[in-house]
């Protein structure tokens, strides 16, 4: 077989240093929504903007953290943690980077108007010691904190007020959507929204080249036949996703090849718990049968996850059946066992429930997202026919999906989770802590699912050390997401890069694509 499969391809070329530079041309199926990095909290737009901004730490090819903005870090006892800041650096524009950036930065990311304010939930104040340190205080001991902060991006100050921009546009426009000035290794220099992206490297970057490229063109390509084609002609360098289907055709063909992985994220189903009243379909308008767990049991056990792994993801995704995959930090192994596929023990759940005819509802889903999520969800739907639930499916981009959420405009939604500490707090945190804008807590908790035990866990769960207490916290959540089916977990979603023969270049499990560490022959 000619696919690679590892998730570091390290660039070998490095070592001897890079002669000549090249022009890099990719694709991907998703056009970053924005160019703000506190505007919108999804994977299209934090990997893409690693290129362009940074944050007081980041994460390397292997997934640890090490220092960026920040050139080292300690804990303030059991208070906070204290950054030591960069000096010499500037932003794109020419502007000094200090601490007052990293303040402003802060104030921005973790407000109302953001859609990253849930980092920040254990913050109680930020201090600026002087020019190149600054304190980031919690309201109790915080060992993750930092793993927590590495896709915090730091703004020019003086450049956001200038333009207006001192507060981000989640689902409109404002200059910090369309223009960005960071002090990442490559700085936008052309934004056309749906069509085309460039960046070129930053000339006066602190950080030490480890790629030849010299301009990097990206084109959002929502068909798949026409990524593959254009990676088979050489028009692209490299593809993400390689569709599932396309893999064999790939491989046979000579100067391309793939690039396969796990990702970190896991696809799962969310419910209106809070609704009172269904908003689609024939039913609309009667009450909401979500609101009833042996309902959310029942469509866990409609889905036949097995056919969907081997008949649309080719055997290249696993099961799950918690917020995280087997890899990340506090996975639970004993409740590692999705419910069965079981279509009597469905109708028997849902004629407990007083559905023993069924009913009919909404399922809202993307077709440009995730790995042929519009396919997977076609699937779903006709699965839960087969127990007498009729789902109206609505398939759209992912630029019109989050403000269907945001608005609770669903009954039942597909979304992906990727953990961005790599710790089972993160969607904890955001998944399934209950809505609390004060205190920056489940924010892309669309469904309002609620537990008084995991509000209570959660912040124990935070700040607990001792590694033994911390993940029998974790067991007890976990086990709660689970009795509720607060979520029904789907499967964890492959990686399939496709390149041609002399890129070089690191697939991470986070699906971030990251721009210095490319080499083009």
């Amino acid at each position: 077989m000619k696919t690679k499969s590892f998730i570091a391809a390290t660039a070998l070329l490095l070592a001897a240093g890079v002669a000549h530079a090249e022009t890099f041309r990719w694709a991907a199926q998703t056009d970053p929504q924005t160019m703000d990095p506190h505007a919108v909290n999804s994977t299209p737009v934090l990997g893409f903007l690693n290129n362009v901004y940074e944050g007081l730490v980041r994460r390397d090819r292997d997934m640890a953290v090490e220092p960026a903005l920040a050139e080292s870090w300690e804990p303030l006892g059991g208070d906070g943690w204290r950054f030591n800041l960069r000096r010499d650096v500037t932003f794109h524009n020419g502007a000094e980077f200090t601490a007052e950036d990293v303040l402003f930065s802060y104030e921005r990311a973790s407000s109302e108007a953001a859609d990253t304010a849930s980092w920040f939930a254990p913050v109680s104040e930020v201090r600026v010691v002087d020019d190149y340190t600054i304190d980031f205080m919690t309201s109790a001991p915080n060992p993750i904190f930092p793993d927590s902060i590495a896709n915090f991006m730091i703004m020019d100050s003086g450049w956001a007020a200038e333009n207006g921009v001192e507060l981000p546009a989640r689902d409109a426009e404002n200059f910090a959507t369309l223009n960005a000035n960071g002090t990442g290794a490559f700085r936008l220099v052309e934004r056309d929204p749906g069509l085309r992206t460039v960046l070129e490297p930053f000339e006066n970057w602190w950080g030490e080249a480890e790629h030849n490229i010299t301009r990097a063109e990206f084109t959002p390509v929502q068909n798949s036949a026409t990524a593959v084609a254009a990676l088979l002609t050489g028009e692209v360098d490299m593809i993400n996703p390689v569709p599932i289907q396309d893999v064999e055709r790939i491989e046979a063909r000579d100067g391309v090849s793939v690039i396969q992985g796990i990702e970190a994220r896991v696809i799962m189903l969310g419910f209106a718990h809070q609704a009172d009243a269904l908003k689609f379909a024939d039913d609309a308008g009667a009450p909401n049968p979500f609101r009833d767990v042996r309902v959310r049991q029942a469509v866990a056990h409609a889905i036949n996850v097995d056919a969907i792994l081997q008949t649309i993801m080719r055997g290249a995704a696993e099961p799950a059946a918690q917020l995280v995959s087997p890899a990340m930090r506090g996975y639970v192994d004993a409740l590692g066992d999705r419910p069965a596929f079981d279509p009597d023990r469905a109708r028997a759940l849902l004629a407990e429930a007083g559905y023993e005819d069924g009913f009919s509802f909404g399922l809202k889903c993307t077709n440009d997202r995730y790995l042929n999520d519009e396919s997977v969800c076609q699937a779903i739907v006709s699965m839960l026919a087969q127990v007498g639930i009729e789902a109206e499916l609505d398939a759209m981009p992912v630029r019109n999906y989050w403000p269907e959420l945001r608005e609770d405009n669903f009954d039942m939604y597909l979304l992906g989770w990727s953990p961005g500490t790599f710790d089972h707090e993160h969607p904890i945190r955001f998944l399934a802590a209950t809505p609390d804008e004060e205190k920056r807590l489940g924010s892309w908790n669309f469904g309002d699912f609620s537990s008084d035990r995991v509000d209570a866990l959660l912040p124990m769960i935070q700040s607990e050390i001792d590694d033994a207490a911390r993940q029998a916290m974790i067991d007890e959540v976990a086990q709660i997401l689970q009795d509720e089916m607060a979520y029904v977990p789907l499967y964890v979603q492959p990686l399939l890069w496709g390149v041609r023969d002399g890129i070089e270049l690191t697939q991470r499990p986070d699906n971030f694509f990251i721009l210095r560490w490319v080499t083009v022959e």
